[in-house]
């Protein structure tokens, strides 16, 4: 089968796809013949090795798995004998579990119980693929600022892949939204059900003189200390990356009444993802994407992401699948 293989860390040019062997199912496993996948800001950090501390897990000189890619939509090729949730046929759409990588491929191996669940009905793999990384990241933060009815909540970077998802699901949870991003993507994040939105390049929400529950940063470009002025009494800053954030987390859990929370590690199951299944099917949280690459341009794709300019998801296309 064809892959994206990177056997150093380093730059974009590190990858490269060429023909590995297909992966045989074990008994409680299927094999997904995958259709689309994503870049995310994990498969950039994983191929550049850093921050340092990802090499305690994914390899100390060179990286033990050379298949990066997490999301993915596809189908069921292949089932094990002990396999009673899924079919050969089954369209389904997921992500890989918490430390494990290889859907930058075009088959992958899970075990039944991996965070998949079959394709919610009209989405298109693409699309499908675009939804489950910036979904769990989100929802694993917001569940920990116990963000919910009347709280008001700003999501900073809301036009990312996690902000994308910060907003809709605040909004779900029932919370007061005000959502920052630059000018090109305002009417995007109002139409994702943000109360207000604010254009950074024009307006800094540190300023403003309002107060807030928690604040989200889902790019990992804010600071406690810029923030904590423009947080409530009990409120929470809530980090998605910068590992001085584990440390603010454990001061601020003594001192203090204003908190810092990163949620780490994250945490894959497929219950989230047949939720997040739920969601969709009711209109309630749709795919944002920005560009869709073949697998064979995964290093143009891997060089715009690292701009950080992206809006939503970036998604390679591995084959040509069936429709829906």
């Amino acid at each position: 089968m064809r892959a994206v293989v990177y056997e150093r860390y380093g730059p974009p040019k590190v990858l490269r796809v060429e023909n590995v062997d297909q992966p045989m199912p074990k008994a409680n496993e299927v094999r997904i013949k995958i259709h689309a996948t994503t870049v995310t800001r994990t498969d950039i950090g994983l191929r550049a090795g850093k921050p340092l501390i990802v090499r305690l897990f994914f390899g100390l000189l060179r990286p033990k798995q050379q298949i990066l890619g997490t999301e993915l939509a596809g189908e069921v090729e292949a089932i094990g004998a002990a396999v009673t949730r899924f079919a050969v046929g089954d369209h389904v759409f997921g992500s890989t579990p918490s430390f494990r990588t290889g859907a930058h491929a075009e088959y992958i191996c899970l075990q039944e119980n991996a965070p998949v669940a079959h394709k919610p009905a009209g989405m298109t793999f693409e699309e499908a693929a675009a939804v489950t990384d910036g979904v769990i990241l989100a929802l694993m933060c917001l569940e920990a600022a116990h963000v919910g009815k009347g709280h008001r909540i700003v999501v900073y970077g809301a036009s990312g892949s996690i902000g994308t998802a910060g907003v809709q699901l605040a909004k779900y949870f029932g919370a007061d939204v005000t959502a920052v991003c630059n000018t090109k993507n305002v009417d995007l994040v109002r139409s994702l059900g943000a109360d207000r939105v604010i254009d950074y390049t024009k307006e800094d929400f540190t300023k403003n003189g309002e107060t807030y529950d928690v604040i989200f940063d889902a790019v990992g470009k804010h600071s406690f200390s810029r923030c904590k002025g423009s947080l409530k009494r009990g409120g929470a800053y809530v980090a998605t990356d910068g590992f001085r954030n584990l440390f603010l987390g454990m001061w601020t859990s003594r001192i203090g009444d204003k908190k810092v929370l990163f949620p780490i590690p994250p945490h894959y199951t497929q219950k989230n993802v047949i939720f997040l299944k739920e969601l969709i099917e009711a209109g309630k949280y749709r795919a944002v994407i920005d560009r869709c690459y073949p697998l064979e341009n995964v290093i143009e794709a891997t060089r715009y992401v690292e701009t950080q300019q992206k809006t939503g998801n970036v998604v390679l296309t591995v084959g040509a699948g069936p429709a829906g």
